[in-house]
């Protein structure tokens, strides 16, 4: 990095806001589809999956609030409507009549699908001189990782 990579130009500041904003959406709508995973499983991994998707929806809104303070602090302005939101977001939500075992693939799915932009993200943030939010990134990459690998076990694949 150079002594002023600190300073990040404006053509960079945007192109750090579509990847902020991209995982902005995702994990607000992977959010609202945990809740309703939470709040809807049945059956008899009701117990295991329910306290799962309870952690995982936690986690959730930790990365939604580091990852819009973090486009805050380069000079972006984060997602914060429902349609912007959806119009953004790769991740679909939930259909309403997943049974237990369609839940945890939708959500490996899901990570797996996220886990792959994170990974595009880091590249853009690296081009973009900025270290701090390749950081962040590579850190929920690798927490979704372990994440889809162990809900992947769970449902036998």
């Amino acid at each position: 990095m150079t002594a002023n990579s600190n300073v990040i130009t404006n053509e960079n500041t945007a192109k750090i806001s579509a990847v902020l904003n991209q995982q902005i959406a995702n994990w607000n709508i992977l959010h609202m589809k945990l809740h309703n995973f939470h709040w809807y499983v049945r059956g008899p991994q009701f117990f295991t999956l329910h306290v799962k998707f309870e952690e995982l929806y936690t986690e959730a809104a930790s990365h939604i609030d580091i990852l819009a303070e973090r486009l805050l602090a380069v000079g972006g302005n984060p997602v914060a409507t429902h349609l912007e939101t959806l119009r953004l977001s790769s991740v679909k939500e939930a259909v309403g009549d997943e049974g237990a075992e369609q839940m945890a693939e939708s959500v490996a799915r899901d990570f797996k699908q996220v886990a792959s932009e994170l990974g595009e993200g880091i590249k853009v943030a690296i081009s973009c001189d900025d270290e701090d939010t390749a950081d962040l990134l590579l850190g929920i990459k690798t927490g979704l990782e372990k994440h889809a690998w162990m809900l992947n076990a769970f449902i036998g694949k």
